[in-house]
């Protein structure tokens, strides 16, 4: 099992931006996959609490790939402050994350 995998999770404000970023991510290589979840934020901003829909980008990456992942995601979000993490994968189906670690081979730019 490759041991260098990633879900890079970042909050988009519409469906059309989740949407451009996770084609872009894609297309670049970035990510294997990227999941689109609809859901609610509560959050802090300027000292109040907000609430608001946001979309949430599930993808599937590797850690090599992740600083142009952020980088692309920073370039396309609309937000001041976009939401980019990642957690490790730790476990799941070998085939299935060799395949992440095949298509999220984003080699980079010269």
């Amino acid at each position: 099992m490759p041991d260098d995998l990633l879900i890079a999770y970042v909050t988009c404000p519409t469906i059309e931006e989740a949407r451009r970023i996770a084609h872009a991510l894609v297309e670049q290589r970035l990510a294997a996959c990227v999941n689109i979840r609809a859901h609610e934020a509560i959050y802090r901003w300027e000292g109040q609490v907000e609430s608001a829909p946001e979309f949430a980008l599930l993808a599937k990456t590797t850690a090599a790939a992740f600083p142009r992942l952020r980088d692309a995601v920073l370039a396309l979000h609309s937000y001041a402050l976009p939401c980019i993490v990642a957690t490790p994968i730790t476990a799941g189906h070998p085939a299935f994350l060799d395949w992440i670690a095949t298509e999220a081979s984003a080699v980079p730019s010269a």
